[in-house]
């Protein structure tokens, strides 16, 4: 896993009084769900953006901020992709006015104590594909360069690596440093035992992640149609489960690799299973052994939770990517809830993250107990396979700059 800790800080250059008169770009993520009407349905991203922004002004400012939002057609403006709505609602959060500045790569004019909201970043032609003249001028406009937006930190745009690689200083914000600090916490320096719970419908989805943690963990816990694929492995039945039978020898290998240096990876006892995959579908507990050639496996069992329930009290250090079933069906959300419950329960520090995972947390309540919850999923996933992120890797350089 890579190092994280070497990149300047927003909050340190604020307390160090070197932003005072400056002009400060702030990259952060607020790529909101809107409804038909373009109306936010869901500000979290808003909100988590506040911090950067107020650190900036407390520290005497001129303060710009931009995000992409949805996917427009660059050089296209469109009102159905404009931050005019986010605009309004972080003037609410701040208690300020936010302009909303349309045409900005060739200057914008704010002032220490005000903050602009520049629009979508991908209105630019270039912002994909890291345009140098477009990064370029992008650093132009500022004396400080922040990223706050982890969730894209996985990609290498102009406003989230090129505008970093040419402006005076880059630094992260207060929300990329918290997620930097929690994944280091969680992979560079866990407490151990180390348990990784990884659940999802695909293994090739999740392969490297899988391999990488096969290297590192004590424990594995697998769930979804992954942990199909791992009993077809192991010569159990699963019917006519979603399976990968062409990873089937990927996933012999990596229970292989963990078992050579004493590591688990617990597989399920019993599962919850049905005949079709509908919400209405009837919910049948078996012994794995006595699985059914039409039979689909949906969940763990009850028995199978409470032995992951007891691995996951036992643990140091959990990271936990993906639910262990189908629990958006009520009746195969069992094995997922008792995950949620016994990591919400363990005193271990857990690090969770993707967006299943995020709809779980929220579905059983436990995002206070939860020590840190990831806002990227992409980069999340990344970053566990142990790629240096590029928007990352860009701050690590200009650390010393």
């Amino acid at each position: 896993m890579q190092a994280e800790s070497s990149f300047k800080r927003l909050t340190d250059l604020v307390d160090k009084g070197e932003v005072k008169g400056k002009r400060v770009f702030i990259r952060s993520d607020l790529n909101v769900p809107r409804d038909a009407e373009g109306n936010i349905t869901e500000d979290t991203r808003i909100r988590a953006s506040i911090p950067a922004i107020q650190s900036a002004l407390k520290g005497g400012a001129a303060v710009m901020v931009t995000s992409h939002l949805g996917r427009p057609k660059e050089g296209v403006f469109s009102e159905t992709e404009s931050l005019a709505a986010v605009a309004v609602r972080m003037g609410e959060l701040l208690g300020q006015k936010v302009e909303l500045v349309r045409d900005w790569t060739d200057g914008v004019d704010v002032k220490p104590g005000q903050v602009v909201l520049l629009e979508n970043a991908r209105f630019n032609v270039g912002e994909k594909k890291n345009s140098e003249d477009l990064a370029k001028k992008i650093a132009a406009l500022c004396d400080i360069y922040v990223n706050d937006a982890f969730g894209t930190a996985h990609r290498a745009e102009a406003t989230t690596y090129g505008a970093a690689q040419f402006a005076p200083i880059a630094c992260a914000g207060p929300l990329m440093a918290a997620e930097l600090d929690a994944l280091q916490k969680a992979t560079a320096t866990p407490q151990r035992p180390m348990l990784a719970v990884v659940g999802g419908a695909k293994v090739s989805g999740k392969l490297q992640v899988l391999k990488k943690l096969s290297d590192k963990v004590d424990n594995l816990i697998i769930g979804g149609g992954i942990a199909n694929t791992f009993l077809l492995a192991a010569g159990l039945p699963v019917g006519k489960s979603l399976v990968e039978e062409e990873l089937v020898e990927e996933a012999k290998s990596i229970m292989a690799v963990m078992s050579a240096r004493g590591a688990s990876v617990p597989l399920p006892v019993d599962v919850v299973c049905a005949k079709e995959f509908a919400a209405g579908a009837a919910a049948t507990v078996k012994k794995v052994s006595d699985v059914e050639a039409d039979d689909m496996i949906l969940d763990i069992g009850p028995e199978t939770a409470a032995q992951y329930a007891k691995i996951i009290a036992d643990a140091g250090t959990v990271v936990w990517n993906g639910p262990v079933g189908v629990f958006e069906f009520e009746q195969f959300g069992g094995g997922t809830r008792a995950v949620a419950m016994a990591i919400a329960d363990s005193k271990a520090y857990s690090l969770a993250g993707g967006g299943d995972t995020l709809a779980a947390i929220a579905k059983y309540n436990i995002a206070d107990k939860v020590g840190y919850i990831s806002t990227g999923g992409g980069a999340f996933l990344e970053f566990l396979e142990g790629k240096v992120l590029p928007a990352v890797g860009i701050l690590m350089q200009r650390a010393n700059q």
